[in-house]
């Protein structure tokens, strides 16, 4: 199955302010071993992920300027804490949102964040979550995993939490679900501890696949980012908590 285009595209610009990871892009920024980003200039603000506390996530927005009442809707990756445990100090701050969980979460968790009042919607395959945004659906591998695809005038955005199907898996499937190229990869790779050979293969293979930009973040491991930063030069995102990415319309 195939994703059409939207019938109107996305005219704003799109930014993309990362919440928690364990590299710091300002020195006032609380950093430490996870991931979140919020999306914004969507008909809605989507948070990716909430990293591994809620205190060290809630103080990052704060120094951003931003509130947990402007978040619309929570797409969590999977169901490791570095990705989920700053949830429930959010829902205590605004619980008018929408949870996109994966369907294999357990139920103990599904429970918790009905009982904070929020709206879980569970995810197995892809969905559009608002004009623009989707999460890929559940990606079978080592470890079950969604990611976000934002839909921009550029090109596609996938953003990964961990991508423990193996990071060209998850490009696979998604270039196999939109009619479009791959403008920017970003979020964690997994690729902490493999050979430098491995490396240089996926990103021979992301080059194969039309990616344009790549933003490798949190379990990505210094090899990679030095190898995909030798590899992609300009069109490398040195990814750390606090930095604000924006993606431009074409008009921009």
């Amino acid at each position: 199955m195939s994703v059409k285009k939207p019938k109107t595209q996305i005219t704003k610009s799109i930014k993309i302010s990362i919440l928690y990871d364990n590299r710091a892009f300002r020195k006032d920024m609380s950093k430490d071993w996870g991931f979140s980003c919020l999306i914004q200039g969507l008909s809605k603000t989507i948070l990716f992920d909430t990293g591994a506390s809620g205190k060290i996530l809630l103080g990052n927005m704060e120094k951003l300027g931003l509130s947990p009442r402007q978040v619309d809707a929570v797409l969590i990756s999977h169901e490791h804490k570095d990705h989920t445990h700053g949830l429930e100090a959010l829902l205590d701050e605004n619980s008018n949102i929408e949870v996109w969980l994966p369907d294999f979460f357990s139920q103990a968790y599904k429970d918790s964040i009905c009982a904070k009042g929020a709206e879980l919607v569970s995810v197995n395959k892809v969905q559009n979550i608002c004009e623009g945004a989707y999460t890929t659906g559940n990606i079978a591998g080592w470890i079950k995993e969604q990611s976000l695809v934002l839909h921009t005038p550029n090109g596609l955005v996938l953003i990964t939490g961990c991508a423990h199907p193996r990071l060209v898996k998850v490009i696979d499937h998604v270039l196999a679900l939109f009619d479009s190229q791959i403008y920017l990869v970003m979020g964690g790779f997994h690729l902490a501890g493999f050979e430098k050979e491995e490396i240089q293969t996926i990103i021979m293979r992301c080059r194969q696949a039309g990616v344009q930009r790549v933003g490798p973040a949190h379990c990505s491991g210094e090899q990679a980012h030095t190898l995909f930063r030798n590899a992609y030069g300009s069109d490398y995102l040195n990814i750390g908590v606090g930095q604000e990415i924006i993606i431009p319309s074409k008009e921009s």
